[in-house]
């Protein structure tokens, strides 16, 4: 993939960003999760809106619920939803809430915003498409300070004792979290035996390279850098 790509697609997803108004304090949280999520969606994911009811699509989980934005941004450029609901996001009337509801929105799979709960959620999710004997990928997208939440130990350490393989978890990584220090959150996942890779966040290639499927019988994570406070 070349820059010059990576730059377009930057670019017409915040310009789709720039329709909704009305959330500007989250507005780092929206943009420290916009080349992730269109490397996932573009060249990773396989899920398109004409398979949202398809058991063997993969599954997304947007843990960073707060100040969706650029996810909303991707799925009207993906399709999953008209481009003319952007404008209307955050009122009364719209199906775009601040926090993403899945019951209202076409293609979001878990409804978040109150931090910490995706993690063991695509725990439970992955769990459920191996007993059912489906072979699809599990993604997980965190920020870093949700880990500062017990729960998400429990389900780290749950998910390699478990082999889910299926699993795959990306953090983002913009300095917020309550103890950070650089390669500490590889490090929390090493040490419960998850295969750990850490690029940075705006590289699409590197992000494209990291995120593909080789699996090997244990979870990944993908710690993505990006911009401090983000």
């Amino acid at each position: 993939m070349t820059q010059t790509l990576a730059d377009n697609a930057r670019a017409q997803l915040e310009s789709l960003m720039s329709l909704m108004t009305g959330d500007e304090k989250h507005s780092a949280a929206a943009t420290s999760t916009l080349d992730v999520l269109w490397v996932l969606y573009d060249h990773v994911l396989d899920i398109a809106p004409d398979r949202m009811d398809d058991p063997t699509r993969d599954r997304f989980l947007l843990s960073k619920g707060h100040g969706p934005m650029a996810y909303y941004a991707v799925l009207a450029a993906k399709g999953f939803i008209p481009v003319d609901w952007l404008r209307s996001w955050g009122r009364v009337d719209s199906p775009l809430g601040f926090h993403p509801d899945r019951t209202l929105v076409p293609g979001v799979e878990i409804s978040s915003g109150s931090l910490c709960h995706g993690l063991p959620l695509g725990v439970g999710v992955a769990a459920g498409l191996r007993a059912q004997r489906i072979d699809s990928r599990v993604v997980v997208l965190v920020g870093d300070a949700e880990l500062d939440e017990g729960s998400n130990a429990e389900a780290i350490e749950l998910a390699a004792g478990i082999g889910l393989g299926a699993l795959t978890v990306v953090v983002i990584d913009n300095q917020s979290s309550t103890y950070n220090s650089d390669g500490l959150i590889a490090q929390r996942f090493s040490a419960n035996r998850w295969r750990t890779r850490s690029v940075d966040g705006r590289d699409h290639a590197a992000l494209t390279d990291a995120l593909g499927d080789d699996r090997s019988g244990m979870p990944t994570v993908v710690v993505a850098r990006v911009e401090a406070k983000s």
